[in-house]
Parts: C-alpha cells; structure tokens; sequence
C-alpha cells in the first residue's frame, strides 16, 4: 500500500488554511478546492471569467507540484456562486484543456466566500 505525498508551495495557495494544495494517493491526484487568489494574495478581479481563469492557473500550479498537468485530469467539481455565470464559466475553463478531452465534471450553484464567483477542485491520474 503506498503512502500519501502532501505537496505544499507558497506560491500555490498564500492561504495558511489548514488544507495540502495537492496530495498523492498511489497514481491519483487530488487538488484541494482553488480559488480566484493571486499569488501576491489579492484576489482576481470580480468577474467570472477572469476568477475562472485565476483558479485553473491555480490548479495548474498544484498539479505541477505532483508532476502532473492538465491533460492528466480526470475529474472536477466546481462551485458557482450564481448559475447564470455557467456559459461564461465553461468558457473560461475549457480553455484550459484540448478540444474534446474534457475532464468528468459536477457543476453546481453554492454560497462562497466573500468575493468569490468560483471554486474548483480536481483529480488527475498519472501512474507512478
């Protein structure tokens, strides 16, 4: 049975929560829930489009942490702070992969935090 990798790197998350950005679990990844925080802490701008892109890059960040990338994720889940940004959403986020290889994906509308349109966690499989 393998044992569990916690990645941690300031430039990820300047969060102090009580949380890894990303942890291995044998030959999956899990990405803690993202969101829109730039690195210098400040948070993106208040538009879903530019808070979507903010957490992908954020994601991003995490995954390389465990070696991975984009293209390794396999599922997502995603908060909204209102379901009618859903369309502007899903074109920022599609962005992020090839056309046509979309990760398995839940969506769904949810209260967060002050300031926040978008939250999104990801696991990514990549063999050992």
């Amino acid at each position: 049975m393998s044992e569990l990798k916690h990645f941690h790197a300031p430039e990820t998350s300047p969060s102090a929560a009580p949380l890894s950005p990303a942890v291995r679990a044998g030959d999956f990844v899990y990405v803690s829930g993202q969101v829109p925080v730039c690195a210098d802490g400040s948070i993106a701008p208040h538009d879903i489009e530019a808070q979507t892109t903010q957490v992908m890059k954020n994601i991003e960040k995490a995954l390389k942490l465990a070696g991975c990338e984009m293209k390794d994720v396999c599922k997502t889940t995603a908060w909204l702070q209102d379901a009618r940004d859903f369309g502007r959403f899903n074109k920022a986020y599609a962005a992020f992969f090839e056309p046509g290889k979309f990760p398995a994906r839940t969506t769904s509308e949810a209260r967060l935090m002050i300031n926040i349109l978008v939250e999104i966690e990801a696991i990514a499989y990549k063999p050992l």
